[in-house]
């Protein structure tokens, strides 16, 4: 088995979606405890993520059979929502959620739109550490349904 690690957009004929909601749960395992309120990723399903696909682009990022990362992008007017980047915890620190939020740049340029939109737990500092390192700006800072304080910080990066 090949070490390179590939970034491709999700095929057409994609069937693995119990394997991809496993890298999803694993990746996103460390939060459990940690953001308040628990987060979305817990009430994925292997269905739910198909419909998300038809809807969304995603990426994968495969080391030969092995899916170790995936990104979610979502078109709006004027910019791309990322959501749902996640990379296989073994996988994390090489710079595979780097390079899926590239090709996500690649494909927003592509279509126009000059910014990326993700947003990031209030809890989850060392993320948004992360994310400004990679030239994502903190725009807001909002509440999920039923808190009161904020729960979540929203990040853009203006694409050159």
């Amino acid at each position: 088995m090949s070490d390179e690690i590939v970034i491709s957009r999700l095929p057409s004929d994609f069937t693995r979606w119990h394997d991809l909601l496993g890298l999803i749960l694993r990746a996103f395992a460390y939060m459990d405890g940690v953001i308040d309120p628990p987060s979305s990723a817990r009430n994925l399903t292997a269905d739910g993520l198909r419909e998300k696909a038809s809807q969304e682009t995603c990426f994968l990022a495969r080391q030969g059979e092995n899916i170790v990362g995936c990104i979610f992008a979502a078109e709006h007017a004027r910019h791309v929502y990322v959501g749902k980047l996640a990379v296989e915890p073994g996988f994390q620190g090489r710079n595979v959620g780097r390079r899926l939020l590239e090709t996500v740049e690649t494909m927003a340029r592509a279509a126009s739109k000059p910014v990326l939109e993700l947003q990031a737990r209030i809890e989850l500092t060392g993320n948004q550490a992360a994310f400004a390192r990679l030239g994502f700006v903190e725009t807001e800072r909002t509440a999920h349904a039923g808190y009161h304080r904020p729960t979540s910080v929203t990040m853009r990066k203006i694409l050159p």
